[in-house]
């Protein structure tokens, strides 16, 4: 079963501010995929879940394009992934990415939709696209039970 939301972002503050929340309400073992093309917030989303995790404001938060997976020192750690410039599954397994879904971080992936199926099938899925002049639609989906309930909390919380 799959729990769908969507929520209009006028600003990056906003979507740094629904990150926040997001991270706020994570728990060791969740994983949210982002989806959405160059430019459109991912990672202002990020940085707002780094944020709600704990992470100090002065520690920058930035794509890990070309590192693959970068992690912050938060309460659970948050592992942050990026697969614009992965070529295969294989490259993944290689640079252990399995790794990462051992429980005990909150995992954040920018470009999940290029290798879906690396993510565990329980995960909470936010598409973001663009809208009119500087908003942006954030389509958040929760795919399984665990997610479910962290969207419901979401939805409960924000305002």
């Amino acid at each position: 079963m799959t729990l769908d939301w969507c929520v209009t972002s006028p600003d990056p503050e906003t979507t740094r501010r629904f990150g926040e929340l997001l991270g706020r309400l994570s728990e060791p073992g969740d994983v949210v995929a982002l989806e959405g093309p160059l430019g459109v917030g991912k990672t202002a989303l990020v940085q707002g879940l780094a944020l709600g995790l704990g992470l100090d404001s002065g520690t920058p938060v930035t794509s890990p394009t070309f590192t693959l997976v970068g992690e912050y020192p938060t309460d659970p750690p948050l592992r942050h992934a990026d697969f614009y410039r992965v070529e295969s599954e294989r490259r993944l397994e290689e640079a252990g990415f399995d790794d990462l879904l051992d429980g005990r971080g909150v995992v954040v992936v920018e470009w999940a939709e290029r290798f879906p199926l690396a993510l565990p099938p329980d995960r909470l899925w936010i598409q973001l696209r663009f809208g009119r002049e500087s908003s942006r639609h954030l389509n958040v989906r929760a795919e399984g039970p665990r997610a479910e309930g962290r969207l419901r909390r979401l939805v409960e919380h924000w305002a």
